[in-house]
């Protein structure tokens, strides 16, 4: 029996693989701080992390939602991201899968010849498993690193997509208050139209002028407030908030300007680096690569397993010894397994190749739109606002001097309205691209890098028909 005690220890002493303390977590949260994201973050694995988060998440809803605060809400609560961290059990179930050998296989018969017994046990253990056990336990620890990698780049998305929904939603509120004013002076001077014009000061093209306008702002408003009921949708969706916590509060405006722009010199070196889908690409083509030498080493063999073997007859001593069982590749020589991993392999390398053209030219695109968007805002707040706020005041000492008429000065003044919304659209799209930026550097592709909704700041939209 001593080859049987042999091989039960060996299989002892190499499937002793066993889990993490943390499950492969930490590392996925110091990628993600790494790479700009100051916020907590925790997987939910039991009910007290449950009660946890669900506190966390009151303190933070307590008082108008600040961006950091919808960022942290989000990856704290977000039920899309929890079960992406269960990716990490998953994976690491595998590592310790490929740490442990295969259950030996145990075979007794008994047979009998009139009064003759024949009793037949065999031990079966698979020599191949465990000569291969290290190749395939690096191999999974490698996969588990690239599951790493895709949960701290989904960490990021989130983080991202949730600061972008937030500028949206603060900015479509904004825009509301400003379209409410817009009808209101619309409606003054529509009703002002329709007195003047059943005294006989007012032509009736005139008046239908100013009423067309108050429709026109009218409908206006009307999609302002489904657009802000829509982008503010999307920010709940993303913080996992529903019931109580609906009527959460945004602040009033969006974050000033930035004095100064990032100087960012060695943008394609930097994406590089510190991208997670370009790292994932290449460890991703490493690992197969790897894979690739262990089907070349096992493709002639199969299986070759070694067992220990004791029959015995009645009436005689018992016979024992060793037996090898091998698979003979007779129609199947491994070629085609070969190959596979072959085509995977180059499959890999020109994958990583295409990610990173395209992380270069991403970050490119981003960046120009990074300082495109922060120089459209910083014109409009320098240049175009006080300008408008500028006519509005000498507009009011004309009307005062009785130079110009009330239509006059209303028209201004919604003038004056549109500059300023079309501010509050080019400071979105800042933040916006600011998010892009951070993303295409340190996570994977933002998506697309058009400006909100691909179109130019609305100002000027909002003006009379005359």
């Amino acid at each position: 029996m001593k080859p049987y005690i042999a091989f039960v220890a060996l299989a002892a002493l190499t499937g002793c693989a066993s889990y993490s303390v943390d499950g492969g977590f930490d590392a996925v949260a110091t990628a993600a701080k790494d790479r700009g994201v100051k916020q907590d973050l925790k997987w939910v694995k039991t009910d007290q992390d449950a009660r946890q988060v669900h506190a966390a998440v009151k303190q933070l809803l307590d008082g108008p939602l600040s961006v950091d605060h919808s960022v942290q809400i989000a990856l704290l609560n977000n039920r899309g991201l929890q079960a992406t961290y269960y990716e990490l059990g998953i994976a690491e179930s595998d590592l310790v899968q490929a740490g442990r050998l295969l259950n030996p296989e145990f075979t007794f018969e008994r047979l009998h010849r009139g009064d003759d017994v024949s009793i037949d046990r065999t031990f079966l253990f698979n020599v191949l498993a465990l000569i291969t056990l290290p190749a395939r336990t690096d191999i999974e620890r490698r996969r588990f690193g690239l599951v790493q990698g895709r949960v701290a780049a989904e960490t990021l998305r989130v983080a991202a997509d949730t600061r972008r929904a937030w500028a949206t939603a603060v900015s479509a509120q904004e825009a509301v208050n400003y379209m409410e004013q817009v009808k209101a002076a619309a409606e003054a001077s529509a009703e002002l139209a329709r007195r003047m014009t059943a005294v006989g000061n007012f032509s009736k093209l005139d008046q239908a002028r100013e009423q067309a306008f108050h429709a026109e702002a009218t409908a206006q408003l009307a999609r302002a407030k489904q657009s802000a009921l829509a982008e503010r949708e999307r920010l709940t969706r993303l913080m996992g908030l529903s019931g109580e916590d609906l009527g959460f509060k945004l602040p009033e405006r969006l974050p000033d300007l930035p004095t100064s722009v990032r100087e960012i010199t060695d943008l394609e070196s930097l994406a590089l680096k510190q991208r997670l889908d370009v790292q994932g690409a290449m460890k991703d083509a490493e690992n197969i690569a790897d894979s690739l030498g262990l089907t070349r080493a096992t493709g002639f063999l199969n299986v070759l397993e070694v067992g220990y073997r004791r029959n015995g007859d009645s009436g005689l001593p018992p016979q024992t010894g060793y037996g090898i069982d091998l698979r003979l590749p007779i129609f199947d020589w491994g070629g085609a397994r070969v190959a596979r991993a072959e085509f995977t392999y180059m499959q890999a390398v020109n994958r990583a190749a295409d990610i990173a053209v395209n992380a270069r030219s991403e970050v490119r695109e981003t960046y120009a739109a990074y300082r495109a968007t922060h120089d459209l805002a910083k014109h409009y707040r320098d240049e175009i606002v006080p300008l408008r706020k500028r006519i509005s005041e000498e507009n009011i000492l004309r009307y005062g001097g009785m130079l110009i008429s009330v239509f006059e000065l209303l028209a201004d003044a919604r003038q004056q309205i549109a500059a300023v919304s079309a501010y509050i659209e080019a400071l979105r799209d800042y933040w916006v691209a600011e998010s892009n930026l951070q993303m295409a550097l340190t996570g994977k592709s933002p998506g697309a890098m058009s400006l909100a909704g691909g179109k130019p700041p609305s100002g000027g939209n909002a003006q009379p028909g005359h």
